[in-house]
């Protein structure tokens, strides 16, 4: 069978996870099982990681959006906490490094493979106070063309997918708290915070993230390496 490895790393916002402990590590299983259905449907040996599983366990979860928690993971250059940055670049680089080096030895064996990063728009634009976000994601693009270049001639591509705000359960529990630490609509806090840099005003939707990696895995998307594919709404045109 076909391999595709696909690193879902992408979390809300600022790169971690703000959700009930009980559902948080339950709703990323059950997205990203149904994406591997999906992709086994397709005829693919579909491996999705989603994070560095040491600095995952060593992240707390917070209940709903806690204005405390985006503060330790959010800063200036100079008070960027530490911990938090290597956390950051652990989650969103380093877990796709790792997941790639292991998984090539067999793709390049089978001569045929699909490598897909997911990145964001913060992997080609940047954010003031997101310092660790951005750069673990610009990295993460920069790794996914240096891949796409040592592989080229086994059969294997490898790409990034960078969604804008995608809509979740995650994004969606942010709202209410967004709403009252604001003192803003629903309306507001969705158009003029979390769809400020979208020009639809519309969120990407989970489904239309999984049809571009069942393309990108497909072959028709033989030829596709080394691309980072902006699915933003706009954000990335500006």
């Amino acid at each position: 069978m076909r391999q595709a490895v696909l690193t879902s790393i992408e979390l809300p916002d600022f790169g971690l996870p703000t959700v009930e402990p009980e559902l948080g590590p339950g709703l990323y299983r059950a997205r990203i099982e149904r994406l591997r259905a999906r992709l086994r449907s397709a005829g693919l040996d579909a491996c999705v990681i989603y994070g560095d599983r040491e600095h995952v366990a060593n992240i707390s979860w917070a209940s709903g959006y806690d204005p405390r928690f985006e503060e330790a993971l959010l800063g200036t250059i100079e008070n960027f906490p530490v911990a938090s940055w290597d956390a950051i670049i652990a989650i969103n680089c380093s877990a796709a490094f790792h997941t790639i080096r292991t998984a090539i030895p067999g793709m390049k064996a089978r001569k045929w493979g699909r490598i897909i990063n997911t990145a964001s728009a913060h992997s080609t634009v940047a954010s003031p106070f997101k310092s660790a976000y951005v750069t673990a994601k610009h990295g993460l693009n920069g790794l996914t063309k240096t891949v796409a270049l040592e592989v080229a001639t086994f059969g294997i591509t490898a790409n990034c997918i960078s969604p804008g705000y995608v809509w979740t359960p995650l994004v969606e529990a942010q709202i209410p708290a967004t709403m009252a630490a604001r003192n803003l609509t629903k309306e507001q806090v969705m158009n003029d915070v979390l769809l400020a840099a979208q020009p639809t005003k519309q969120f990407v939707t989970v489904e239309q993230v999984a049809a571009l990696a069942v393309f990108l895995c497909s072959d028709a998307a033989a030829a596709i390496t080394g691309a980072n594919m902006a699915i933003d709404g706009g954000w990335t045109a500006a």
